[in-house]
């Protein structure tokens, strides 16, 4: 077994387990992925105080995100296809986050579906919801939510029409994976993926094939997906929704001040400042050059989270420093879950903990709810 010490490791690991249509859906942006770069360089930029001759003594990353007690400011986002980086995927991550004490986002798109998650964990766990055209279906799908004890509801705002991803467009992205000569010649080469789809019979879209009107296997999903993205959504459909729901709801993929202004209007309970890992707009800025900004305008009003290019715990403090009171992960944690499942999951929060909190001690802070950009050199964001 290879040592493991960053979440690099577990890129490098997942990339060698995991099925290139799979890992590339996961590890890739739209168009020339400018913006999908730029979420992860750009924090490099971001430059930290060390401080010395401070107390260090009892640290604490506890906080709260919406409400919710957790371990650190970190939250599992919700991610497509989960289920196809490793068998019965979206159900080992519930497990690992519930265990390690921080909030879980199950995808509208995922593999397992949200019965699915609720059989087996016991903590109340979030859903995310696409703005679609069948509005049955969407109110079916929060009733299930509702049902499976689903704590908060978070609507992606950003996918009203889909980027173009190359990766996906060149290898005919589907799941599961069509039996072309390509597909089996990689096949053959991950025995580990192959072996764990053979014991599960989750292999398809749960929480829309016999639930979604027509759709009742792959073929005619892929249809149904196409005509269901709706460009019409608007503020007033956030009002409803947040009607419809009654409970927590968060907002993700906001990048603007502006919309940040009318989601914190909205009476939304967070907003999750995001280009959805840049996957939609290339060009756009990353997710943490917007953070200050947003942060500054409308969190004395609404809770701010972040999302994109966080890779280890120095990245969370960042966040947390320019104003972020949560963040969210998706690469890392499907890294660590291509590469050891569960475990792989477990081992990522478990790194992104540690370096939060020995990164934290070296700026001089004990409490993760006290980091403000104090702890960063001044100008480096801009340099």
């Amino acid at each position: 077994m290879p040592v493991v010490t960053c979440i690099e490791d577990l890129r490098v690991l997942a990339q060698k387990r995991v099925p290139r249509m799979f890992y590339d859906y996961a590890d890739s942006g739209s168009w020339t992925e400018g913006t999908y770069r730029a979420n992860e360089s750009d924090f490099k930029r971001i430059l930290l105080r060390q401080r010395v001759a401070v107390d260090m003594s009892n640290r604490s990353l506890r906080t709260t995100m919406a409400g919710q007690s957790v371990a650190m400011p970190v939250a599992i986002a919700p991610t497509g296809l989960t289920g196809m980086q490793h068998a019965d995927g979206e159900i080992l991550a519930a497990r690992a986050a519930e265990k390690f004490g921080v909030p879980f986002t199950l995808s509208t798109m995922s593999i397992c579906s949200i019965e699915d998650i609720a059989a087996h964990t016991k903590a109340p766990f979030w859903f995310q919801l696409y703005w679609m055209r069948d509005r049955d279906f969407m109110e079916r799908l929060m009733d299930r939510a509702k049902a499976a004890g689903v704590s908060a509801l978070v609507l992606t705002l950003d996918l009203q029409v889909l980027g173009q991803r190359h990766k996906d467009i060149k290898n005919g992205l589907t799941a599961p994976p069509k039996p072309t000569l390509a597909n089996i010649l990689n096949l053959m080469m991950k025995p580990r993926w192959c072996l764990g789809m053979a014991g599960t019979k989750r292999h398809g879209f749960g929480n829309l094939i016999g639930h979604a009107k027509g759709v009742s296997d792959m073929s005619s999903l892929g249809a149904w997906t196409r005509e269901q993205f709706d460009p019409q959504l608007n503020w007033n459909d956030v009002e409803w929704i947040k009607k419809r729901w009654g409970g927590k709801l968060i907002l993700k993929g906001i990048m603007d001040v502006e919309d940040a202004r009318l989601a914190a209007d909205s009476g939304a309970d967070a907003l999750i400042v995001s280009n959805h890992g840049g996957r939609q707009l290339d060009g756009a800025p990353s997710s943490i050059a917007a953070l200050p900004y947003i942060a500054s305008e409308v969190g004395s009003r609404i809770e701010v989270w972040m999302d994109g290019g966080i890779r280890s715990g120095q990245d969370v403090l960042k966040a947390v420093a320019l104003g972020a009171k949560g963040t969210m992960i998706g690469r890392a944690f499907l890294y660590g879950l291509g590469a050891m499942g569960e475990a792989g999951v477990t081992q990522c929060l478990e790194i992104i903990a540690k370096e939060l909190d020995v990164t934290m001690a070296f700026c001089g802070h004990t409490d993760i709810r006290k980091v403000d950009t104090g702890i960063l050199l001044p100008g480096s964001l801009q340099r």
